[in-house]
């Protein structure tokens, strides 16, 4: 039951919070200092975004409608049906700004010779060849059906592009549907010099009436359903005895079939078909989105390969790669260098072939006994980390993995690993009921000379090579004994599936992360209130639970200087008279997508610092397996430091909340800064001189 007198005065509402934010994605595709293909590249961004948002948010709203207790968001008190109507609406606006967005956009493009057309822009030469494309490739693969009494209303596929027609024959209206085959390629490219491409989509919609032959043609259009995809395998009740990964397996075909929540049309103008799809789908007006820009635009990440070298130098950004160098000397091994000092990579702006550097050595070395990792989101077939821990096994090494098969949409993914890993004779894991395992914590443990050695790495991101090159995250590799210890403790809390382990120097979610966390922010309240030096930095990408948004505004009112940077959903409003006024929010959205978790405490020596996968949400911190450690090495907290300085002073992909939620640009007058290029350049330096980096 909410409580009725929460005070929401310096709250806002978590979804309508991130429809705000993912408008700030579709900015970056209007700003003008970014290349153009990046600027395409971020329209489909944000239409991925809203895809999943209508199917794990909305979904889970309209999952809501359904409890018959009363059930209010303790950041608005708004109920189910509440935010909803509010989320439909703001959705409205956004697909107006993104239709005018990528329409500016593809002229621009136009002028460069390259071009997306219709089949009315076709020469009479390219129409012939788009129809025999059609009935050659297109037409064997296809699966068309009308709607009458013989043949019901299809089930529309989750996010599958639909040609809808509405016929006519002997004075009878019908429906036709037809699935685009996923099997085919997005685009038909036409020959010539210039750039010149058709979706396949856009094919099938001209040539329709020669499937339906018999029938007039009254009108047409590309559709898709959304549906709930909010499936939680927790959620479900198992039949005793029953195979685990099986039971996730059969969850996610449920996953394509559960309730619409959103349906899109490609049209310009009104649709006959609106209210017919709407009664059959069973959803309302307000849910269907007519759209100018084409419904997927996952076709736009495939251009790439057809660009000239001239077009790859001016439409993208210009390369950038990783160094391979960090602060262990190239001749040195990780695993000795770590023994006697704590090591810092920053991706993307270091490699990930560092930490695989680690495991490698791990896998090969005679003193090392076993080899424990959480694994969330692996990446694709070819990772070769899975390859190492496979081989460390093989060779003699205890390895065990944690793997979390429920993380969402990579389901399938890590199921396939933990089967190639289990055929290995690796142990696997598979978490909790009830909690999924986010942390991010490796252990390698050595027994030298009859003295086990501990070395831990505990990082802000996923042990994915793809990920870390365009996130950015933190990696911390220690052999400090007690945090050795500690993960030791944690590692054996999973196995034996204790949640309520006792840890003394990691913070660990649900168990002690959050409480932990509150007593530092009070700590600095009373420093604020006994007249000493106080400070609050944290870094995350959302921050949602409403417990520490009340105590960071209880701190902010006693004085403490509250910094925030949160990349996406930030519930607190900032700079609200009498309740907020000490706290500063800024988001940056840039090239990389900013995903490090760091949480600071105080000021100077005594500053308390902790890197962590915890993001501030009630999810993360109550209903997941999360884990802080703190940063010891003075030189790494030093380095982690000056780079949060550098992110608050960007302007130029930073943005600032407002009281009103809403973001702004800041301080145009001052010196232009742009924190992931100042990193790129730091970097690219370090690669060139060898040496450490210094900010």
């Amino acid at each position: 039951m909410y409580n009725k007198n929460l005070d929401i005065s310096y709250t806002q509402n978590r979804e309508l919070s991130w429809l705000t934010f993912n408008e700030r994605v579709l900015e970056e595709a209007v700003d003008e200092q970014v290349p153009l293909y990046e600027r395409l590249k971020f329209v489909a961004i944000f239409t991925s975004n809203l895809d999943e948002f209508f199917m794990i948010r909305v979904g889970s709203l309209f999952d809501l409608t359904m409890l018959k207790k009363e059930n209010r968001d303790n950041k608005s008190l708004l109920t189910p049906e509440e935010q909803l109507e509010k989320i439909f609406m703001a959705t409205a606006k956004l697909y107006v700004k993104r239709d005018a967005v990528f329409a500016a956009i593809e002229e621009q493009f136009v002028k460069l010779n390259i071009e997306r057309l219709k089949i009315n822009q076709l020469i009479a030469s390219e129409k012939i060849e788009a129809e025999k494309y059609f009935e050659n490739y297109i037409a064997p693969l296809l699966s068309p059906q009308i709607i009458d009494f013989q043949h019901p209303f299809p089930h529309l596929a989750n996010k599958v592009l639909h040609v809808a027609i509405l016929l006519k024959h002997n004075r009878k209206v019908t429906l036709g549907i037809i699935p685009v085959p996923t099997s085919l390629p997005k685009l038909f490219f036409l020959p010539g010099s210039k750039l010149r491409y058709i979706l396949v989509s856009e094919i099938i919609l001209a040539y329709i009436a020669k499937i339906f032959d018999m029938y007039s043609v009254i009108d047409k259009s590309v559709i898709c359903v959304t549906r709930n995809a909010d499936i939680s395998p927790d959620d479900e009740i198992s039949e005793v005895g029953e195979d685990y990964l099986h039971h996730v397996k059969m969850t996610l075909k449920k996953r394509l079939r559960l309730e619409p929540v959103r349906l899109e049309m490609e049209t310009v103008g009104d649709s006959l078909m609106v209210n017919y799809l709407c009664n059959r789908l069973k959803i309302k007006p307000i849910q269907l989105y007519q759209t100018k820009t084409p419904i997927s635009l996952s076709y736009v990440f495939q251009l790439a390969d057809k660009f000239n070298e001239q077009q790859q130098r001016d439409l993208q950004y210009s390369k950038f790669k990783p160094s391979l160098f960090c602060e262990v000397d190239p001749q040195t091994r990780m695993l000795d260098y770590v023994l006697h000092k704590d090591v810092l990579i920053t991706y993307p702006y270091q490699s990930f072939d560092l930490f695989l550097s680690l495991i490698k050595e791990a896998a090969y070395d005679e003193k090392v006994v076993s080899i424990k990792i959480t694994i969330y989101r692996m990446g694709n077939h070819k990772a070769k980390l899975m390859n190492y821990l496979i081989m460390a096994a093989e060779l003699g090494k205890e390895v065990t993995v944690l793997m979390e098969v429920r993380a969402r949409f990579d389901e399938q993914n890590n199921i396939n690993w933990a089967e190639n890993l289990s055929e290995a004779g690796c142990n696997i894991l598979y978490g909790f009921t009830g909690y999924k395992v986010h942390s991010k914590i490796c252990l390698i443990t050595r027994c030298d000379a009859e003295k086990v050695q501990y070395i831990t790495q505990i990082g802000t991101g996923n042990y994915n090579a793809e990920t870390s090159a365009i996130y950015t995250d933190l990696s911390l590799i220690t052999a400090n004994q007690e945090i050795g210890k500690d993960a030791v403790t944690y590692f054996k809390n999973m196995c034996i599936a204790n949640l309520n382990g006792t840890y003394d120097t990691l913070l660990v979610a649900p168990i002690n992360l959050k409480q932990e966390l509150m007593e530092l922010i009070r700590q600095e309240m009373y420093k604020a209130q006994t007249g000493k030096q106080s400070r609050i930095l944290l870094k995350m990408n959302s921050l949602t639970d409403r417990d520490m948004i009340e105590q960071l505004a209880l701190a902010a009112q006693a004085g403490v200087k509250v910094q925030l940077i949160v990349r996406g959903i930030c519930c607190l409003l900032p700079n609200v008279l009498g309740k907020t006024e000490n706290i500063t929010v800024i988001s940056i959205v840039g090239r990389f997508l900013e995903h490090s978790r760091v949480f600071c405490f105080g000021t100077g020596v005594n500053m308390r610092m902790y890197i962590s996968s915890a993001d501030l949400m009630t999810r993360n911190t109550e209903h997941r397996v999360e884990i802080a450690c703190p940063i010891f090495d003075r030189h790494i907290k030093q380095k982690i430091y000056a780079m949060l300085k550098i992110r608050l002073k960007d302007n130029v992909k930073g943005r600032q909340m407002q009281a009103d939620g809403t973001y702004s640009k800041r301080m145009e007058h001052a010196k232009k800064t742009d924190s992931q290029q100042y990193f790129m350049d730091a970097f690219n330096l370090l690669e060139i001189n060898h040496n450490e980096l210094e900010l």
